[in-house]
C-alpha cells in the first residue's frame, strides 16, 4: 500500500528513511542497542514494495505488529551552543513519517492508535527538539499528502493520524495548523472538521481555538485563522455539545470580536461585508465571524434565534459600525425568547466584563446585560436594588451610549411584574432624559415610560403631572422618531387613565389631552409616516376616552384631506 495509495505525492516532500531505520535510530539516541526489530506478524503484501526514486534511498516499510516510532530526523547535535538549523531533509523524514504512520493505522482500532499516538510522542520527545516544532512539521505533512489520498479509508487513516496527536498535544496541533493555513483553504477545513467529529479531541481542540481567539488580539491574521477554524468545526453536527461548559464564554467572545472589527469598519482596508445575498463562502473577517457564531447557535438548538436575526435584520446590525449594539440587543432579545437554557451562564459571565478597560468588551456587556433584563429569572440572580443602582449610574456616564443602554435597561426592568414600586427611582431618571440632545437617548426615555405605563399599578396621575410641561414640545420636536415617539406615549396615558378623564378640568391628564389636540391634528399630514400613523392612532384613543364622536371625521381628514371635515372637528370642539 505504501507504493500504491501511499506513494509520494505530487509537490511533497519524500524522506529517505524507512521505518526500521527510524526505529533503530530512536534506540541509538536512548542509549538503546539496535537491531532487527521484534519478530511478529508480516505486513501485507500490499505494504511490502518500496518506494524508490532516482538518486534516493528504497523506503520500506518495518515489519512487525506493533505501531511503528518515529526515528530523530536528524543526527543528534553536537554538545556546545550551536544548534543545527532544520533541515529540508528533516521535514521530508517528518512528512514521510506522518503519511507511513496513517498506513499503519489503517488496520488498526482504538487501541492501536492510542498506542501509536504514545509511540510518536515519545519518539518525538526523545530528540530533544521542542516538540511543537516536531508537531508543525507534521502537519506540514499531512496538508501536503491528503489532498492526493484517496477517499475512503486511507484519507481517513491519515486524518486519524491528527486526531491522535491532538488527543495528547492539542495545543500544539492547534497552533500549528492554524500557523500552517492562515488563508482559506480545502484540506485545512477538511482536517479541522475531522477533528470536530472526534468526541474525545473535539473538546480540547475547541478550548485551545477559544485561548487562541482571545489571545490573539494583536494579530487580525491570528484571528481570522482561528475564527474560520471555529466555524469549521462547529459546522459539524453534533460537535457544540463539546462546548458544554464555556458555550456562554465562546459566544461572548464571538460577539465582542464583532464589535472591535465593526469599529475599524470605516477602515480603506477593511474587507468588503459579505452579506446573504452574496453567493459563495464568506471573506471578510466579520463574515466569518457571524458565520462561526450562526454554527453555534444552529448546532445547539437555536435556529429561531438565527430566524429572527435574519427578520429583524439583526445580522447586518452586528456588523455595522454605527448599528453594533442595536444588533447584540436584538441578539440578547431573541436568546430570552428562544434560548433561555443558557441566560443563567451568559449572565454570570457578563458581570466581570461590565467593568473591563476594553471598550469593545465593556459595552459588548452592557448591551447583552441590559438586554437579559427582559427575562424575569434573569433579572431575579441580582437584587433589584442592586440592578436599579447600577443602572442610575450609567445615566451618569459621560459617554452617551452607556446612558442610552441605562435607559433600555429601566425600561426593560419595568417590564417585570413587581418593578413599578421602584417608580421613585425610574421616573426621575427617565423623565430627566427627554431633555437629552441626542434623538437615540430621548427615544429611549420614551419608550422605557411607555412599558411602564403598561405595567399593572402604573402611575399614570403621577406621570400625567409630570409630562404636562415636558411632552407637548416634543409633539413638535424636529427629530422625526421623537416625534412619532412622543405622540405614541401620548396615546398609551391616554389609554390608561381614560376612566378619570372626565372628573373634572384640574384633571391633569385632561388637560394634557386638550393642550396637545391641535398638534395632533396638524400631525396628521406629518411628512414623517410613523408620526401620522401614531397620531391617528393617538387621536383616536383621545375620541374614545372622551366620548366625542369625531372618530369618522379624524379619519377623513387623516386619509382624504377634506376640509369638511376638519371644520367640523374645529367647530364641535369649540363649542366643548
Amino acid at each position: 500500500m505504501a507504493g500504491g495509495v501511499w506513494g509520494p505525492a505530487r509537490g511533497a516532500p519524500v524522506g529517505a528513511l524507512t521505518l526500521t531505520a527510524l526505529a533503530e535510530g530512536i534506540r541509538a539516541s536512548r542509549g538503546q542497542p539496535t537491531g532487527p526489530p521484534a519478530p511478529g506478524p508480516q505486513p501485507q503484501p500490499e505494504l511490502e514494495p518500496a518506494v524508490e526514486e532516482p538518486g534516493r534511498a528504497a523506503t520500506t516499510p518495518t515489519a512487525g505488529g506493533e505501531p511503528p516510532s518515529p526515528p530523530p530526523p536528524q543526527e543528534p547535535a553536537p554538545e556546545g551552543p550551536q544548534q543545527t538549523p532544520r533541515s529540508s531533509w528533516e521535514e521530508g523524514a517528518l512528512a514521510d513519517l506522518a503519511v507511513y504512520t496513517a498506513a499503519c493505522l489503517e488496520e488498526a482500532g482504538f487501541v492501536g492508535t492510542q498506542a501509536t499516538a504514545l509511540t510518536l510522542s515519545s519518539a518525538l520527545e526523545a530528540q530533544g527538539h521542542r516538540l511543537e516544532d516536531q508537531v508543525h512539521g507534521l502537519v506540514r505533512g499531512l496538508l501536503a499528502q491528503v489532498p492526493h489520498l484517496a477517499e475512503g479509508r486511507p484519507r481517513r487513516a491519515a486524518l486519524r493520524v491528527l486526531s491522535s496527536l491532538a488527543l495528547e498535544h492539542s495545543r500544539d496541533v492547534v497552533f500549528a495548523l492554524l500557523r500552517c493555513s492562515p488563508a482559506p483553504d480545502r484540506v485545512a477545513a477538511e482536517l479541522w472538521r475531522s477533528l470536530s467529529r472526534n468526541q474525545r479531541v473535539n473538546g480540547q481542540v475547541l478550548v485551545q481555538l477559544l485561548w487562541a481567539l482571545k489571545g490573539s488580539a494583536g494579530s487580525q491574521l491570528e484571528a481570522l485563522a482561528a475564527t474560520r477554524a471555529l466555524g469549521e468545526m462547529l459546522s459539524v453536527s453534533g460537535c457544540v455539545g463539546a462546548t458544554r461548559g464555556f458555550y456562554p464564554n465562546l459566544l461572548l467572545v464571538l460577539v465582542t470580536q464583532l464589535h472591535e472589527l465593526a469599529r475599524d469598519a470605516h477602515s480603506p482596508d477593511t474587507p468588503k461585508v459579505w452579506v446573504p445575498s452574496h453567493r459563495g463562502p464568506p471573506h471578510s473577517h466579520a463574515s466569518c465571524t457571524v458565520e462561526a457564531l450562526k454554527a453555534l447557535l444552529t448546532g445547539d438548538g437555536g435556529r429561531m434565534v438565527v430566524t429572527c436575526m435574519e427578520q429583524a435584520g439583526g445580522w447586518r446590525r452586528l456588523v455595522g459600525a454605527g448599528t453594533h449594539l442595536e444588533g447584540v440587543l436584538l441578539l440578547a432579545s431573541a436568546l430570552v425568547a428562544h434560548a433561555d437554557h443558557h441566560l443563567r451562564g451568559l449572565f454570570a459571565d457578563l458581570l466581570p466584563r461590565l467593568r473591563s478597560t476594553d471598550d469593545a468588551q465593556r459595552l459588548t456587556a452592557m448591551a447583552f446585560f441590559t438586554g437579559l433584563l427582559q427575562s424575569r429569572p434573569t433579572a431575579r440572580l441580582l437584587r433589584e436594588e442592586v440592578i436599579l443602582e447600577r443602572l442610575r449610574a450609567w445615566q451618569g456616564d459621560p459617554e452617551p451610549t452607556v446612558r442610552w443602554l441605562g435607559l433600555l435597561g429601566l425600561g426593560h426592568l419595568a417590564l417585570n411584574h413587581g418593578k413599578v414600586r421602584h417608580a421613585t427611582t425610574l421616573l426621575p431618571a427617565l423623565l430627566g432624559a427627554l431633555g437629552e440632545g441626542d434623538p437615540k437617548l430621548v427615544d429611549a426615555a420614551l419608550g422605557s415610560l411607555r412599558r411602564v405605563l403598561l405595567q399593572p399599578r402604573a402611575p399614570v396621575r403621577l406621570l400625567s403631572a409630570e409630562l404636562r410641561p415636558r411632552l407637548p414640545p416634543l409633539l413638535d420636536d424636529t427629530r422625526d422618531s421623537v416625534r412619532a415617539s412622543a405622540v405614541g406615549l401620548l396615546g398609551t396615558l391616554v389609554r390608561r387613565g381614560r376612566g378619570g378623564l372626565r372628573v373634572g378640568l384640574r384633571r391633569p391628564l385632561r388637560k394634557l389631552v386638550l393642550q396637545s389636540l391641535v398638534p395632533l391634528l396638524l400631525r396628521l399630514h406629518d411628512p414623517s409616516p410613523d408620526t401620522a400613523e401614531s397620531s391617528e392612532w393617538t387621536l383616536a384613543r383621545c375620541d374614545q376616552a372622551l366620548h366625542w364622536g369625531l372618530l369618522e371625521e379624524m379619519v377623513t381628514v387623516a386619509h382624504y384631506d377634506s376640509p369638511e371635515a376638519l371644520s367640523r372637528i374645529c367647530h364641535r370642539m369649540s363649542r366643548w
